[in-house]
Formats: C-alpha cells, sequence, structure tokens
C-alpha cells in the first residue's frame, strides 16, 4: 500500500517540474578539451552532484527513469563521433516504483566524447544534454555545453528568457538596503508550536474516533485477548504494550509517502494546498464522509485486506502477529477512522509550515490517541469495569461528526470560492449555512427527527443533552456575529474575512485599512506621503492570515499603528487571477532556472522568495520608502510583541 502511495505521489509531483532547493542547483558542471591530434579532440564534461541526489546513467533502463541524453550539434557535418560517450563508474539499483534495475551516478559523474573535426574552419563546438536528477522526486534539467578548440574555457550559456522577460524580471528584484536584518530574529517559535499544535488536533481525532461504534468495542476484547491468552501477566501486558505502539507506528508510517513534496519548488505546496480544484475535491469528499456518519451508507476497505492481515497474524505470531493484528485494526476501523483522518489531512493543508511535518504531527498524534487506551488498560485490567457500554450513543457521536464535516467541507468551498474571485459564499452566506447546520444538530439531539442507522429514542441521556446545549450555544454566537454583536473572534480564519461581504465595504483590505495588492503603487504612495510601509504577504485562504487581522491587528494599541503610520501593501500569493498579457512573462532565477508568471500569485510568491528568502503566510517586513528594511521579519505573533515590533520599526525610520 505504500508503494502504491508513494508512486501515485511521485506521478502527481513529476509533471510540475519540482526543483529541490529554490534556486540551488543540485548539480554543478565542469568541463575542459583535450587534444589528441591536429583533427581529434577529447571532450570531458564532469558532473558534482548534491549530497543525497543521484543522475541517470545515458544506459539506465527505458522502462525507468529518464536517462542522460547528449545531443551534438553539428554532428557529421563539421565532425564526426569516435566511438560512444563513456561515461565513469556508475550504481545499479533495482527500483521498487518502476519495478526495473536502474543505472545512476552519486556523487560525481563524468563523461567523455572523442572527435574528428571535419572542417578545419570551426572554433567552436555545442553539445546539449538533457538529464533527471533525483532525490525523493525527479527534475527533468537542460544544460548545454560550449568547447573552443583553443582551449579556452567555454562559456555557459543560462539565459533563456527574451529581453522584455529579464526587464520586468528585474522589477521583481529589490535593492534593499540593511538586508542583513532579514536572516535576524526569524519567527521559528511559531512554527515548532504549530507542529503541536496539530499533533493536538491528532490526538484530538484519535480520541474521538475511540468513541465511534468501529473502535470502542474493540478495546475490552483485544485487552481480554492478551492477557488471558498469555501464560504470564507480564507477557500479556508486554504484549497489548507493543501492540499499542505499532498501531503509533502505522499510522506514522502512512504520512511518510507524503514528505515526498519536501523536496519540491517552494511554491509547489502552496500552489497546491490553494488550488481552486483541489479544494472543491476536498469539498465534496467532506460531504461524502459526512453522508456516512449520517448512516446512509458505510465507508469499507476490501474485506479482503482485513482477512489478509487477520490470517498473518495468526500464522506468524509473536511481534510479527502483533503487528499485523494492528494493521487489521486500521483496515477494519476504516469506516470511522476515515473521514476523521480526511479531516486531519484537509486540516494541514490550511495550516502554517510543513503541509507533510504536520501531516506526520497530527497522524502521530492520532494513532497515540488510539493506542492510548490498549496501553493503559492493559496495564491497570480492572478499570475495564468502569468502561460505558457499546450502545445507541456512538451512533450519536457519528451523527455529530457528520454535522462537524460538512461545517469543515464548507471552509473548503469558501477557499475556492476566494482564491477563484466567485463571490458566491460571502462571509454573511457562510455563517448561514453554518447557523442552519447548528440549529439541525440542535433539534437532532433534542431527539426531534433521527437518521437512518438510529434507534429508538426512549429517554435523552445526560450527556447527550449537554452536547445540545453547546450546540445551541454556539449557534447563538454564530447569530451574534452575523449581526455584527461580536466579532467571532473565537472562530478568526475560518469564515472568510469581513471585508468579503455580501454588502458593499469601504476597502477590500483587511479591517477597512487602506492599502495597496501591488508593491510598485504602494512604494510609490509611500514616497509620495513619506510613511515607512507595512509589507503583508497574505493568502485568500490562509487561515493564520485571518488570525492575525481579526486577533492583533484590531486590537486598539495596535489598529491605530497601522492605519495611521504605515503604508500597508497586501500581496496575495495564492491569487490565481490571470495577469495583463503585456505582464506575463518568464522569470530568470540566478540559478539559471526559468519560471513562467502568468498569475498574481506566481508573481507575488516569486518576489517573496526571490527578496525575502520566504514563501510561508503571514509574513510581514517593514521597509522604508528607499527600501530600507526597519526591523526583524516576523510571522505569527501576540498582541504585545507585534506592537514593539511595528513601534520599533517607526524608531529606526527616523
Amino acid at each position: 500500500m505504500m508503494r502504491i502511495i508513494a508512486l501515485l505521489l511521485f506521478m502527481v509531483v513529476l509533471p510540475f517540474g519540482a526543483y529541490a532547493q529554490s534556486d540551488d542547483n543540485p548539480v554543478v558542471w565542469e568541463q575542459e578539451i583535450n587534444k589528441i591530434s591536429e583533427t581529434e579532440y577529447e571532450l570531458v564534461m564532469q558532473a558534482k552532484i548534491l549530497e543525497g541526489w543521484h543522475m541517470y546513467s545515458q544506459f539506465t533502463s527505458e522502462f525507468g527513469s529518464l536517462p542522460s541524453e547528449f545531443t551534438y550539434n553539428g554532428n557529421g557535418s563539421i565532425y564526426e563521433l569516435i566511438d560512444g560517450t563513456l561515461e565513469s563508474e556508475t550504481i545499479k539499483e533495482y527500483s521498487d516504483i518502476f519495478e526495473v534495475e536502474e543505472t545512476y551516478f552519486k556523487d560525481d559523474a563524468i563523461f567523455t566524447q572523442r572527435i574528428k573535426i571535419l572542417d578545419p574552419s570551426i572554433n567552436q563546438i555545442d553539445i546539449d544534454l538533457f538529464f533527471q536528477v533525483c532525490k525523493e522526486v525527479c527534475i527533468p534539467m537542460d544544460k548545454k555545453f560550449i568547447f573552443t578548440l583553443d582551449g579556452s574555457k567555454a562559456k555557459e550559456l543560462i539565459t533563456t528568457v527574451d529581453d522584455r522577460s529579464l526587464v520586468l524580471g528585474e522589477k521583481l528584484r529589490l535593492d534593499l538596503k540593511n538586508k542583513e536584518l532579514l536572516t535576524q530574529g526569524q519567527d521559528n517559535i511559531s512554527e515548532s508550536t504549530n507542529i503541536w499544535v496539530i499533533f493536538g488536533l491528532g490526538f484530538l481525532g484519535g480520541l474521538i474516533a475511540l468513541l465511534t461504534p468501529c473502535v470502542f468495542p474493540m478495546i475490552p476484547l483485544t485487552v481480554s485477548f492478551f492477557t488471558k491468552h498469555s501464560q504470564k501477566k507480564s507477557k500479556g501486558i508486554i504484549n497489548a504494550l507493543l501492540y499499542g505502539f505499532f498501531i503509533v507506528l502505522i499510522y506514522f508510517l502512512l504520512s511518510l509517502p507524503f514528505h515526498l513534496f519536501d523536496s519540491v519548488d517552494s511554491q509547489i505546496l502552496n500552489s497546491i494546498a490553494t488550488n481552486v480544484w483541489l479544494n472543491l475535491l476536498f469539498f465534496f469528499i467532506f460531504l461524502f464522509f459526512a453522508f456516512s456518519f449520517f448512516g446512509y451508507y458505510e465507508l469499507t476497505l476490501p474485506n479482503s485486506w482485513a482477512n489478509k492481515m487477520d490470517a498473518a497474524s495468526s500464522k506468524v505470531g509473536g511481534v510479527i502477529g502483533i503487528f499485523f493484528m494492528a494493521v487489521t485494526l486500521a483496515i477494519v476501523s476504516f469506516s470511522c477512522t476515515g473521514p476523521i483522518l480526511g479531516g486531519l489531512l484537509g486540516g494541514t493543508t490550511l495550516a502554517e509550515g510543513e503541509v507533510a511535518t504536520n501531516l506526520t504531527a497530527g497522524m502521530t498524534g492520532f494513532g497515540v490517541a488510539l493506542a492510548l487506551p490498549f496501553a493503559l488498560f492493559a496495564l491497570f485490567p480492572a478499570w475495564l469495569n468502569s468502561l460505558p457500554k457499546s450502545g445507541g450513543w456512538m451512533t450519536t457521536v457519528k451523527v455529530v461528526l457528520g454535522f462537524l464535516e460538512i461545517g469543515l467541507a464548507l471552509k473548503f468551498l469558501s477557499n475556492a470560492d476566494m482564491v477563484g474571485h466567485w463571490g458566491i459564499l460571502k462571509r454573511e452566506i457562510f455563517l448561514g449555512i453554518w447557523i442552519v447546520l447548528g440549529i439541525a444538530m440542535t433539534l437532532y439531539l433534542f431527539g426531534l427527527y433521527k437518521f437512518p442507522h438510529d434507534g429508538p429514542i426512549k429517554k435523552l441521556a445526560v450527556g447527550r443533552k449537554l452536547t445540545a446545549f453547546l450546540s445551541l450555544a454556539f449557534t447563538v454566537y454564530l447569530i451574534l456575529g452575523v449581526t455584527k454583536i461580536t466579532h467571532l473572534k473565537l472562530l478568526s480564519g475560518f469564515p472568510p474575512p469581513e471585508f468579503y461581504s455580501v454588502f458593499e465595504q469601504e476597502s477590500e483590505c483587511p479591517l477597512g485599512i487602506n492599502c495597496f495588492q501591488d508593491f510598485e503603487e504602494g512604494l510609490a504612495y509611500a514616497k509620495e506621503v513619506n510613511k515607512p510601509i507595512l509589507l503583508d504577504f497574505t493568502g485568500w485562504a490562509c487561515v493564520n492570515c485571518r488570525k492575525m487581522e481579526e486577533n492583533v491587528w484590531s486590537d486598539p494599541d495596535v489598529f491605530p499603528i497601522i492605519k495611521n503610520n504605515y503604508v500597508l501593501i497586501s500581496l496575495y500569493t495564492d491569487d490565481r487571477e490571470e495577469l495583463p498579457e503585456s505582464e506575463q512573462f518568464n522569470f530568470q532565477f540566478d540559478s539559471g532556472r526559468v519560471k513562467e508568471i502568468s498569475n498574481i500569485a506566481q508573481k507575488w510568491g516569486t518576489f517573496q522568495d526571490v527578496n525575502f528568502n520566504s514563501i510561508s503566510q503571514p509574513f510581514y517586513v517593514l521597509l522604508s520608502p528607499d527600501l530600507k528594511v526597519l526591523n526583524t521579519t516576523i510571522q505569527n505573533s501576540d498582541i504585545p510583541t507585534y506592537k514593539n515590533w511595528l513601534l520599533e520599526g517607526l524608531k529606526n525610520n527616523n
């Protein structure tokens, strides 16, 4: 299964033409020419390959990764090849993905080609090389070699963009002063904190999964099996603890294939997470999950999978057998855990930081919560007597989860709506649908209607009544938010921002602050009024951006500083609106890599990457009108820290 996931991810990533380290090139080339005689020369092309990477031989299997291919321009007319292109020592290894033996180079590769000159007047040999370099994903690359026959070092031609693109590309590069501040005081605390938040959410999801009918009955059954079927009590406890460990391990391993994205071009993950069609796909998947929780159908993995795992656990026995038992649990419980894990996967695309790292943290937290009762009840088997009996309350848990799935599904529809500028799901409409869901869930919990898998309701349990009142309170809170009696700060980042409203707004900027969404326009205004710039890298689908705006920017001590003392430039790095044709161009990085800039997201995302070596949002920079960096950059922050950061910038501007 892991192999299938890895292959699918490889197929998804490869078309993007991913690059490993932003502007860094994983392969550096050197070349030399050796004169053999008056008409014969030896051309040598040597590659230094970055540690952890490898590039493929000319002779690797045609059914695997792409081989290196040389094109000798002028061969047969001005010169001819003597034999083929020779290679230095290679490595052969079987590929699980392509199921063939592949031939590749690590650390370095040397190619040698002898030629015979046919036209004595020529002084230059041009060679084009296409090759593939891989780490966890593969990057197709091109290289041009130019050899001069007098032995001088050839010049590499990397310019592949026209003059117009070069001019437009240079406008994206800022001549920043005091640039060393950009590498100081980076807000790394928020990222580590964010990982623990994701772990906590995963742990909470695992606890909820324990209350579902697919998992809950398995706890006493499994613990009893280990404690009663072991010759020694200590052996049974060890086996149960090992069982719990394997549950955590399985969910941890399921997240690892997503780390294939770690080596992708810096903006690929942001592009995927804010992609309109991917968000729509998440929306429909969550609706599908929700109706399975409502009891209209059941999600299950093929029964043959569970049967094979169960048979393997019985046949093998020992530690390996316990591992297969844990795999069997993961498969059998999928109908209940699948939608929760889907929510976890979707939630990681809304969180700041590395998607793969977030997912690993969440999946590990989920596995820990799921494994915890098996370990605890093995240590303290008497606690089993205190467990509530299985019953209709577990069905109620699934229905409540169904309502929550629909609420989360709307967030992805909202992302697609804002990024695509459709204007369909404005803030009031979004909250209105959440209010309807809240009312529907409240009425269900009070027993006023049922779903297909609900049994007869004789008496409402205390827990169900308490949940109903909580649902009612949350619904009232939403109503107060729509009517502007409260500001819904507890939900910051989930509903669309206040300026994305059905009612006409003075400004399409956060909190009604006058802002610019084009850097050059904002810079010109800053020079005109002689005010410093608050450069805000943000996104329509950025949850943490909304939290900062609604919780920190709105504070009475912070808001007037931004409004009165700074020129706000908000650049949306997930805006898919096409640029006018006259503003579209190809941007050339220092490494020679060329990137197409055709929409707003590509323009401002590249602008952020090139000038500030960052691709995360929110991301804030303070600049003077003459492009002096006024303070260190900052991301998520509390109110006092952000206020002091702004004031320090004003002080440094004087």
